[in-house]
């Protein structure tokens, strides 16, 4: 959790495309599930938040 937390905060690629992936698995599962509506209309942002991030952080050093 340390290397996590050490390697989100000197910007290293591996902790955030794993943090951009969730998001993305998030956004997917929120679209998917059929109980909640405010899951359901946040879905998109939140699949397009992670698709975003995982594409700048793809840039990152590794």
């Amino acid at each position: 959790m340390r290397t996590f937390l050490t390697g989100l905060l000197r910007l290293r690629r591996g902790p955030w495309e794993m943090l951009a992936s969730i998001l993305i698995a998030l956004g997917v599962v929120m679209l998917m599930q059929p109980w909640l509506l405010i899951a359901y209309s946040y879905s998109f942002i939140v699949t397009l938040t992670g698709t975003v991030m995982f594409i700048i952080v793809s840039h990152f050093p590794e």
